[in-house]
């Protein structure tokens, strides 16, 4: 059996087609809405985050024999955890890595992490639309919220917890666009102008994340961007094909 670590559209697909080519998949992830995405396609699933310690014992403890990281770019924490796991409990660590992409135009700004996002945004100050995730919410909170000539529009997930965390932080109800992606550039180009965005910050994750089209989008609005870079983890055996996960799965059994 294969440790899966998922939550992503494309980390859905990677599982299925494993199953499909004889691995059994045992799928952790953090919310129902992931896990039912999976359930759905008959794969197995756990919920909840795990530690590098949980992830060791997880792995002794059920006899994995392998860990698949297909995890989103930017939950830097989840693959550090599963790669001190993998290791501790010695099976091989494969990692599913959407594709970088390189973006160049004279309205993008690409930062470190999200706090230099969030100073920066500070600098800038109008409309900005926060198209990061509600994880982080709290950088740009501090920064943001409240702050002169300053109105934060965040778009997230429409989940009771995403909503009950703006209202914590100070973000008004008419401030939220609570509603899942993927995004076309039009329904992007929409939005911006809909709440009359000035300022938009997005991650780096990837074409699968249809990171193009919110770009895309602001570009053709004229509206300036702040993206931010993936986080710098020291990943082991990456790829981003499903063929060259399931080659370098069947080669590492193989020689165990």
């Amino acid at each position: 059996m294969i440790l899966f670590l998922a939550g992503t559209s494309d980390a859905r697909e990677l599982a299925i087609e494993m199953q499909q080519v004889g691995f059994k998949v045992l799928a952790t992830v953090v919310t129902e809405s992931a896990a039912k995405s999976l359930q759905d396609a008959g794969i197995s699933t756990r919920i909840g985050r795990l530690s590098a310690e949980d992830m060791t014992s997880l792995i002794s403890a059920k006899g994995f024999q392998a860990v698949v990281d297909a995890s989103h770019p930017f939950a830097e924490e989840a693959s550090k955890n599963a790669l001190i796991g993998a290791k501790a409990a010695n099976v091989p660590y494969i990692r599913y890595e959407r594709e970088s992409q390189r973006f160049q135009n004279d309205k993008l700004i690409v930062v470190r992490d999200y706090e230099e996002a969030a100073k920066l945004a500070a600098e800038k100050r109008g409309v900005i639309m926060l198209t990061t995730g509600s994880k982080t919410l709290a950088v740009f909170a501090k920064e943001l919220v409240g702050l002169e000539n300053t109105r934060v529009i965040a778009r997230m997930l429409p989940r009771m917890d995403n909503m009950e965390k703006c209202a914590q932080l100070g973000i008004e109800q008419k401030n939220i666009v609570a509603i899942q992606g993927p995004f076309s550039k039009e329904l992007n180009k929409a939005l911006y102008e809909q709440y009359g965005v000035t300022l938009m910050i997005t991650k780096e994750s990837g074409k699968v994340g249809a990171v193009d089209e919110k770009l895309e989008a602001a570009l053709e609005c004229g509206i300036e961007t702040i993206m931010i870079s993936r986080p710098d983890v020291d990943y082991q055996n990456v790829h981003s094909s499903f063929e060259h996960v399931i080659a370098e799965l069947n080669k590492r059994l193989i020689e165990k």
